[in-house]
């Protein structure tokens, strides 16, 4: 290869930028794509949202080294400190000056002159270098290239679905403007909520705040009501013996209160899956499904049923991915290993795990752990120090 290896990071959060970091001490020519206005654009989308692991889990060694006045000890951040006290800081640091591109969405990645299904197993061959296509603030497109990529983007901007088996309920999409798929920060936003009738689909932590946040705000609006549709008829809200994580404990035993009736404001309705949507004279009828059918008459929606990486991003490379959880094969079968663990007890897999058939493509972060929600900033800062070890 002629020219110095050219690195491209794709999306500007907590582990991108620990990747940039990890470029920059290597002295390595990279570039990291953000497609939000400013670094940390997914965090940006809950930054009203309290963390469950305090500053000193959530500041990488790497990252105090060039911060060495970042927040640490038992505080727990929101998103909006995270962004403020060392996404931001971290992107004006001198080793990431001049190498981040926001307001830059990467729409595709390829191999130069080389479709999906050439080449297999020599995929390097002739140092063909990725081609991304890329979208600029000003809607404006054009081509990079790089040697190696590294994804990062996350799962956060690509929402599951709301209908029964993870597909489009009936008039899913064309009601699409009235469904919210992101946690509201219900403080703000309190003339759209107050004295509404929600219907809420999920039972993870996302909906499990939001749970609880709708209820403490039903206490001083009154007429604000929530049905919640859980799918699993017997939930256990995901809780953890003896959880270390406060706020996570916390969380889950609200969870459980609301299930058992401790307000009237939140009717928990579990083994409950959406089945369609309809228009009713402004408001919108729901039909849930369990053995029976029954409707529920409300005026918004919350779905909050996860979210999956953006896998189309390199549907022409060639990405081995698990068929059950759509991360990286060699990751996923790792993590399947370890199902029941929590993640403070799951730790880095080993570089082989983050190794895809396409050489030098990488997928890292949260996006890595597919449908598995056990991820861990720490369990990135190892993998990105697998995948330097592996390279270089």
């Amino acid at each position: 290869m002629s020219h110095p290896l050219r690195l491209a990071v794709l999306g500007a959060g907590p582990i991108g930028l620990e990747v940039a970091l990890a470029a920059a001490q290597r002295n390595l020519d990279f570039t990291v794509f953000e497609a939000g206005d400013a670094v940390g654009g997914h965090v940006r989308r809950w930054s009203h949202v309290r963390t469950f692991t305090p500053w000193s889990m959530t500041v990488s060694p790497r990252a105090r080294a060039v911060l060495p006045g970042a927040p640490d000890g038992d505080e727990l951040p929101t998103g909006g400190d995270l962004v403020e006290h060392l996404l931001e800081p971290l992107a004006a640091t001198a080793p990431l000056a001049g190498r981040l591109r926001t307001g830059t969405r990467v729409l595709a990645v390829a191999r130069e002159g080389m479709l999906k299904h050439e080449h297999i197993g020599n995929r390097g061959a002739g140092g063909r270098p990725f081609r991304l296509l890329v979208r600029r603030a000003d809607g404006s497109e054009a081509i990079e290239r790089a040697d190696v990529v590294i994804d990062a983007t996350g799962t956060y901007s690509n929402p599951n679905r709301l209908g029964d088996g993870g597909i489009d309920a009936v008039n899913e999409r064309a009601l699409e403007h009235r469904i919210d798929r992101y946690l509201p920060d219900f403080t703000r936003e309190a003339d759209g909520w107050a004295g509404r009738t929600v219907l809420l689909s999920g039972s993870g932590h996302s909906a499990q705040t939001a749970a609880r946040a709708l209820a403490a705000f039903a206490a001083r609006a009154p007429g604000t009501r929530v049905v919640w549709a859980v799918r699993n008829p017997r939930p256990d809200w995901g809780a953890v013996a003896d959880d270390p994580l406060r706020q996570r404990a916390a969380l889950n035993a609200a969870a459980a209160e609301l299930a058992g009736g401790a307000t009237s404001a939140v009717e928990v309705l579990p083994g409950r899956v959406t089945e369609a949507l309809a228009e009713r004279d402004g408001r919108m009828v729901v039909t849930l499904r369990n053995g029976g059918s029954e409707e529920v008459e409300v005026d918004r929606i919350l779905a909050l049923n996860g979210g999956v990486g953006d896998h189309a991003l390199y549907r022409q490379l060639q990405v081995h991915e698990c068929y059950a959880t759509a991360g990286p094969m060699n990751l996923a079968a790792t993590l399947l290993g370890e199902t029941g663990a929590d993640c403070l007890a799951v730790g880095s897999a080993g570089a082989e795990t983050l190794v895809n058939p396409e050489p030098g493509f990488f997928i890292l972060g949260a996006k890595s752990y597919g449908r598995n929600s056990q991820f861990l900033l720490r369990t990135g800062w190892q993998q990105v120090d697998d995948v330097f070890g592996s390279l270089l």
